[in-house]
């Protein structure tokens, strides 16, 4: 069995001719540099003709996840984040206690009714 000899063996799919060069028009653009809290630098890039006002204050930085800004001597600080609450936790916030007990009562009353048992 000879194995038959391919033509685009080694070469992508959907590539041109080799050796081309023009692989198509590139947009200007222009680099902006946004630092976070611990000194990291991030760099994105953007159209030259995108207007400053569409150009973001502040991104994420994906090497802290702390917010980052374009002044490298004053980058943006994380706003202080609620610590996490539990479903009880909001529910106390609406009820008060006397409240809660009286749902309480009636919710056992409604489950001793659908079992049959006696209330007390």
């Amino acid at each position: 069995m000879a194995s038959g000899g391919s033509a685009i063996r080694g070469s992508r799919v959907g590539s041109g001719p080799m050796g081309e060069q023009d692989r198509g028009y590139h947009a200007e653009r222009i680099s902006v540099s946004y630092w976070d809290a611990a000194g990291n630098e991030t760099v994105r890039f953007f159209a030259a003709n995108l207007p400053e006002d569409e150009i973001p204050v502040t991104i994420d930085s994906p090497q802290t996840g702390l917010p980052a800004g374009r002044d490298k001597d004053n980058p943006p600080q994380l706003a202080k984040s609620e610590p996490y609450k539990t479903h009880l936790a909001y529910v106390k916030e609406r009820r008060s206690d006397d409240e809660a007990a009286q749902l309480l009562d009636e919710a056992l009353e409604q489950l001793r009714s659908r079992r049959g048992g006696a209330s007390v």
